[in-house]
């Protein structure tokens, strides 16, 4: 699924007052972080995550990681805080604008 400039504009505004959910550590994207963020997702639709990384590059291959690791849309990523979102096929709680 692909969002489109419409949606994505709309979930960042939704986004603005989320407070990071998931805290990726020292460790990395380890099998517990994928499972808190598929929980997570499941539950709020869209999320923040906070990286601990310094190194651009590396944060942009966890972010890509995250992203393909849990079927989730990049939304916005503004520093070390990433913001994803994933529909919930049994319930939807955000619904999105058609275009």
């Amino acid at each position: 699924m692909s969002l489109s400039k419409n949606q994505i504009k709309f979930l960042r505004s939704k986004a603005h007052d989320l407070k990071p959910v998931v805290m990726l550590g020292q460790k990395g994207l380890t099998e517990a972080v994928l499972n808190e963020l598929d929980i997570a997702l499941d539950h709020h639709e869209l999320i923040k995550v906070k990286l601990s990384m310094d190194d651009r590059d590396a944060r942009k291959q966890v972010i890509d990681e995250i992203c393909r690791q849990c079927e989730a849309e990049e939304v916005q990523s503004i520093g070390k805080t990433l913001t994803v979102y994933r529909v919930n096929p049994d319930k939807a709680i955000i619904t999105l604008p058609t275009h």
